[in-house]
């Protein structure tokens, strides 16, 4: 699977699975979304994510409740990067530029000290 799903974004992907989660954050991240156990098939959750798992998000996530919905664009980075997609790609995606796509990607923070390394 890759790198481990963060704390905020776990219920999501459970719910809509990794495809359709990086497709709700990547429309609705930073933005409140309502959350009604009976959604109308034409609200924009329901035309993104299907009415069907508006529902299940609700049921897990808490019914009738105002959320703003998390987004974590270096998670969304690292798993489009592991799907093929180019920096650049990744960078036009995220409407971030290809440097700050670079520094997601990176495996390890450089400025912290290895307690295995040798010198």
């Amino acid at each position: 699977m890759g790198d481990p799903i963060p704390a905020n974004l776990e219920p999501y992907v459970e719910v809509l699975g990794e495809d359709l989660a990086i497709t709700f954050f990547l429309n609705f991240g930073g933005a409140p979304a309502y959350l009604s156990e009976n959604p109308r098939s034409g609200s924009d959750l329901s035309q993104v994510i299907g009415p069907e798992k508006v529902k299940a998000l609700a049921e897990t996530l808490g019914v009738g409740q105002l959320y703003r919905v998390p987004i974590n664009k270096a998670w969304i980075a690292q798993r489009l990067k592991a799907r093929g997609w180019s920096v650049l790609a990744i960078a036009r995606e995220l409407h971030v530029s290809d440097v700050t796509v670079r520094s997601y990607l990176r495996t390890e923070d450089r400025r912290q000290l290895s307690l295995f390394e040798k010198n």
